[in-house]
């Protein structure tokens, strides 16, 4: 509802009724706020709650999703005071250059005065922009080759074949990326993409598009190890694991393989290399496996406390920096649980050292030093000394004791941003990375395969390196897949890395 102030309607009857109906639905919109207040405080009771009380995060996000659209119904309807929509200034982003613009020309008709009939003139113009959807369309590239024959040598003249992604295969590149795009950052399995292109009238088989993926993977083989190679070159990385359900046919049922993750991330300290992820595949979770992984790194590794990643510290190479947020996440567990104003302290305490972090966060590695040796030194001090105290006092076997031991036998780690100001307090940049496999683990149910785990670290290196560089998967897949299939050479596959891509693709990115 729409109300112009600068042109009320002069009838006292309609001024009574447009009263009435803004009286009416300012009452309606109270009621709705209270009742979305009512939902969203339960919600966050579900979310920070017990932990048996709390909801699986995709349901929140789901919950939110209807709360949000029930708060634009109700904005919708509204009585609204002031100037039309169309001359309001715009609270949103501006939409991407990039973007391709159709433009919609409204004027008025003929080109003199309505009211007095003088010759009108221009005076500027009021322009808007609304987002708009093209549906996804599949299309057919035929690709013709005349024959040419010659009566002197009867010999035949014909341009080559190109070269196909898969051999004998349908897919352009384009349908490819799609696909991997699709399963791996979407998280849309390849029977419901099947689904999706028979509504579309094309009869694709899951098998089909199973083996496109593996097609196309094979192709960015090089690309992942080259990845990785950049990425272990560093001197400050984050480390992490995270389960992946395999098929095991032998027994009938799923065995636990591990995605292992390495990212790189300098942001928060201005490091000249670009952010980074690379995953891993590996059967189980062995130590030798990181250690395998690692075994031309040298420098500082950003860790949780799985005791595995000790042994990489034989060689004197590798420095582990154990993570606060772990730390931090034992002691919360005992106060949610408890109500222990032991573990409410400990809290308390910890939450010095990140709030003098965000003070620097950005600064230069010796300008985060200094910080941390003049503040966050003597807080961590103290913390020593009253965990020490506090241990001696609690009982040996209660939780609280099981999250001060953890906290002391990392304390080593956890100290070491106090030396070194390019190291990070926790190892969040690494748990961000583990998140799109988690939800992907949920809709994919399992990897078919040892080799479809591979597959999976393949495509989310190159996925998640590219959205932590702001580059859109799509176009980034679909663009290195014609390079390659076009012959690129291997020698250049730097050129393909998804930030130094950017640099070549600014407005494709």
């Amino acid at each position: 509802m729409l109300i112009d102030l600068e042109n009320l309607p002069s009838d006292p009857a309609l001024l009574q009724r447009l009263v009435r109906d803004m009286a009416g639905a300012v009452e309606s919109r109270d009621g709705e706020i209270e009742r979305l207040q009512s939902i969203i405080k339960k919600l966050q009771r579900a979310q920070f709650g017990r932990r048996s009380e709390r909801l699986d995060p995709d349901q929140l996000a789901l919950a939110l999703e209807d709360l949000d659209a029930d708060v634009a119904r109700i904005q919708e309807s509204r009585p609204v005071v002031g100037k039309p929509a169309s001359e309001r200034p715009p609270r949103r982003k501006p939409l991407p250059d990039r973007l391709p613009r159709e433009e919609v020309r409204l004027d008025v008709d003929g080109k003199n005065c309505a009211r007095c009939g003088g010759a009108l003139h221009a005076i500027g113009e009021s322009v808007s922009e609304m987002l708009d959807w093209v549906p996804a369309q599949l299309r057919v590239i035929r690709t013709v080759r005349p024959k040419y024959a010659c009566r002197v040598c009867k010999t035949v003249a014909q341009a080559p074949a190109p070269e196909r992604l898969i051999a004998g295969g349908l897919a352009t590149p384009a349908l490819l990326a799609q696909v991997l795009v699709s399963k791996y950052c979407d998280h849309t399995p390849l029977y419901r993409q099947s689904q999706i292109f028979a509504r579309h009238g094309v009869d694709l088989a899951r098998s089909t598009l199973a083996g496109w993926v593996g097609g196309a993977c094979w192709w960015l083989e090089a690309l992942h190890e080259r990845l990785a190679k950049n990425v272990f070159a560093s001197d400050h990385l984050f480390a992490d694991d995270t389960p992946v359900p395999v098929l095991d046919p032998g027994r009938g049922r799923t065995k636990t393989g591990r995605l292992w993750v390495y990212a790189r991330e300098q942001r928060p300290w201005g490091g000249p290399e670009p952010p980074a992820a690379v995953y891993l595949f590996a059967p189980d979770r062995k130590a030798e496996r990181p250690v395998a992984h690692l075994q031309r790194f040298k420098g500082v590794l950003h860790v949780d406390g799985y005791a595995g990643f000790e042994q990489l510290t034989a060689k004197g190479d590798i420095v582990l920096a154990a993570c606060w947020a772990h730390t931090r996440r034992k002691f919360y567990d005992v106060a949610q649980a408890t109500g222990s104003p032991i573990a409410e302290e400990a809290l308390r305490r910890i939450g010095e050292l990140y709030a003098i972090e965000a003070e620097a966060r950005g600064w230069p590695p010796p300008q985060r030093l200094i910080v941390r040796r003049e503040r966050s030194k003597p807080v961590v001090a103290d913390l020593k000394a009253w965990l020490d105290a506090q241990l001696a006092q609690v009982s040996g076997r209660s939780t609280l004791a099981e999250a001060i031991r953890y906290a002391l036998a990392r304390w080593q780690g956890l100290t070491r941003f106090l030396h070194d100001g390019c190291i990070e307090l926790d190892t969040n940049p690494v748990e961000r990375a583990i998140r799109p496999v988690a939800l992907g683990r949920k809709n994919h149910l399992f990897a078919g395969s040892d080799g479809g785990g591979d597959r999976w670290a393949i495509v989310c290196s190159l996925v998640e390196t590219c959205k932590l560089n702001d580059v859109e998967p799509y176009a980034y897949l679909t663009d290195v897949l014609t390079r390659m299939v076009d012959g690129h050479p291997i020698n250049r596959l730097d050129e393909l890395l998804p930030w130094a891509w950017k640099a070549a693709n600014p407005v494709k990115g």
